[in-house]
Order: C-alpha cells, then structure tokens, then sequence
C-alpha cells in the first residue's frame, strides 16, 4: 500500500481544540464492516453493541506534564523542553526534545524554575537527532522531592495543532478516568470518551474490562515520510499486559465473545502479543509493530477509534481494521456531518 492513497481534505474547522464538558457526551459513529452499515449515535450508546462476556481492552497509561520551559545559561534565552522518556533512573537521565535546537548544544545547562526561582537544572550531555537530546538533571534532591518538582514545572503535553498553552481542563480533559500508569506523553484518545456511567453499564450488562498498557510516545504522532508503508519505521513504545487481561481476552476468544480494541495504542500492543497458538500473552516488552495493508488481525474484532489525520498511522491503522474503502466512505460521511477530528474530536465503533 502507499502513503497517498491514505490522504484526504480534512477541513481545519473540524479538527477539535477544546473538550467538550462531558466527555461521553461525544458523538459516536458506528460502521459495520459486513454490511457497510454506518449509524450514527451518541457515546453513552456503546453499550449497547455489547453483552455479557464481551471484552473491552483499555489502555491504562497516564500522561505526565510532559513539557517544560526553561532559560538556557547565560543568554537566558527560552527554550522549550518535551520529556519523552526516562533513560536513567538513578542517574536522571533523560531523553528529550528541544526547540529551538540550534541553541542548544552539549554541554549547555538549562534552569527550570518560576519566577525567578530555579528549581531544576539540567545539563546536556549528548546530540542524538537533529532536535534530540539527552539531558542529565544535576539536582541531588530526594527522588519524591524531585519528581514533585517535575510535575509542578511541567505542562500537560497537548498536541501543538491545538495551537495554545494546556491548561486546568485540558489536566482532566486529556487524561482517561482509568489512567493510573504515569509514563505517556500523548494520551490514547479513543479512551478519553469513557466515563465511569459507560463502565458501570458495562459491569451491569457483564462486560468485562481488560487493563493493559502502552506508553504512547511521540513516534506513534511522527509524519511518515516514505511512500511505501513497509519502510516505515514506529519508534519503540514500552507495553505490557498482565496475566489477568490476557486471560479475560483469552476467554472471550474461546466463547467466539466480541472482543474490542480500544484505540490504536491497544491495537498495537494486542497484536504484538500474539502467541503461536493465537492466543495473546501475558508479557512486558516494546513494540515497534506498525500496522497497515495487508494484515490480519489475531484477537480483536471491534475496535474504538477517534477521527485522525489524513496520512497518519493512526488513520492507516484504523483503516486497514475497518478496509480502506469503508473507511474513506466513513470519513466522507463524518466530515459531510461535521463530526469533530483528532484528540478531542468525536469516536468510531467499527464492528
């Protein structure tokens, strides 16, 4: 498959900057792959399309405040700080993203602080990209002292297309109600829909919820640049899914239950754990899988995804589950519809 037959107009109107109040009060699209049916509900309906020993598949991660503003040594110019992942614990090592990149070089040390009050400093100790960085805080405080602080420093990492500065809403808003592992900087959207009313009709209806988790970096956001899907390399992103998960999915296999996906993070993860047998295994690693035409799916088959991007994994993806000629009818008709695109924007149930 290539990278241009994933494209469309997607108008800017569409692409939602702010979350609604309630988030399960979105709108919900739901596209039948057998019949090519496509309805259109609202959010708190979903359960409807499920019932008793049917498997809901969340992600479970948490987004941490992501990104930093700091004054670089000397010049005390601003420079802007994207947390990507801890390389170090002991030695707080971290892997970075800096802008502007021109100003920063090895050896450089930045200070984060708020008025004029430096609480952290860090050094920067290696190039790794052309905006890449790895950075080592030279702050001997307790580990607890010392996270507290990057919380208190750092930003919820909201997409820059949202073009303006996170702030009290978007702390709850760009966070799922089961998020309770910290280390995602971009959160898993088809799960920002859910609210504890859907989970407790799920309960009653005996619809059982399996926590597994994948800790989206930006790589899952990174444009693709190739043509040709097959050389298109994901970044690595840290998963795991517990014992008790992969038996819950396991099980529902067995009963021919439906078993739902939900978002690109879980599809991901899921299809990385996949065992000889077609089963899914417990295990911890990462992943690099990137999914697109042709592919087979092992253990979902329905999934939860938000409106994306034209030419973005998570549109390939998504296709590739629904086929691609339902989904570009589907697209069609949410854009026709005015449904809201990306993050905060509006769910698909693809069945």
């Amino acid at each position: 498959m290539k990278l241009s037959e994933f494209d469309f107009n997607l108008p800017d109107e569409l692409i939602a900057k702010d979350p609604i109040e309630y988030r399960d009060d979105s709108r919900l699209m739901v596209v039948h792959r057998d019949t090519g049916l496509i309805e259109h509900k609202n959010f708190k309906q979903i359960v409807d399309y499920f019932g008793e020993g049917d498997v809901v598949i969340i992600n479970n991660t948490k987004v941490f405040p992501a990104r930093l503003y700091g004054k670089k040594e000397k010049t005390g110019a601003r420079i802007e700080v994207f947390l990507l992942r801890e390389l170090n614990k002991p030695q707080r090592l971290w892997d970075v993203l800096v802008d502007p990149a021109r100003k920063i070089r090895v050896g450089n040390k930045l200070f984060f602080g708020n008025d004029n009050n430096d609480i952290l400093v860090a050094e920067v100790i290696d190039n790794t990209t052309s905006r890449g960085r790895t950075i080592r805080f030279l702050n001997d405080m307790p580990e607890e002292e010392f996270y507290e602080a990057l919380n208190t420093l750092g930003e919820t990492p909201i997409p820059k297309y949202m073009k303006r500065k996170a702030n009290e809403e978007d702390d709850k808003s760009y966070q799922t109600i089961f998020a309770t592992e910290k280390g995602a900087v971009a959160a898993p959207a088809a799960g920002l829909h859910f609210s504890r009313e859907v989970l407790k009709w799920f309960e009653i209806k005996g619809v059982n919820v399996a926590d597994i988790t994948l800790h989206l970096g930006l790589g899952s956001l990174r444009k693709i640049e190739v043509e040709d899907l097959s050389k298109h390399k994901m970044d690595s992103e840290n998963f795991i899914i517990p014992l008790a998960a992969s038996e819950k999915i396991n099980k529902a296999k067995d009963e021919k239950k439906r078993i739902c996906a939900v978002g690109n993070s879980v599809m991901r993860a899921i299809e990385s754990a996949v065992s000889a047998n077609g089963k899914i295994k417990a295990i911890e690693g990462w992943t690099e899988k990137f999914i697109f035409p042709p592919h087979v799916f092992s253990i979902a088959n329905c999934m939860v995804t938000n409106f994306h991007s034209p030419k973005s994994a998570f549109y390939i993806t998504a296709s590739t589950f629904a086929g691609l000629p339902l989904m570009r009818k589907a697209y069609d008709e949410a854009i026709k519809e005015k449904y809201r695109f990306l993050d905060y924007g509006d769910a698909m149930l693809i069945l």
